[in-house]
């Protein structure tokens, strides 16, 4: 009954930026925070910033001064900016709205080239 649909991953070249968005749909019950996480190759999934329903965010250290998140509380929407993209940024972003529960998207997949 909730899904998460993310959008706007693509293949970029280093340096270049894309626009990630999320837009949920459903029935969602005491969502406190969306958010962005990625998956590499071989890797565990990580944070890669949140933001919370009063306007607060957190960013993992990698992508601060990069990447900027921002909400739309009223289209329960979550964009993600990204923007001096690095070969290391190459994962799959997940979207995620959680509170006293937890929902995840089905991932969208990031490449950038050097």
């Amino acid at each position: 009954q909730v899904q998460l649909v993310e959008s706007g991953g693509g293949l970029v070249q280093a340096g270049g930026s894309l626009r990630l968005s999320c837009a949920a749909s459903g029935t969602i019950f005491s969502i406190n925070t969306m958010g962005w996480y990625r998956q590499a190759p071989g890797k565990p999934r990580e944070l890669v910033a949140t933001i919370t329903n009063i306007g607060s965010t957190n960013y993992q250290d990698a992508v601060k001064g990069r990447f900027t998140i921002s909400r739309d509380n009223a289209k329960n929407t979550v964009l993600l900016q990204m923007n001096s993209l690095r070969p290391e940024d190459t994962a799959v972003y997940y979207c995620r709205a959680f509170g006293s529960r937890d929902y995840w998207g089905r991932g969208t997949q990031v490449t950038v080239s050097s």
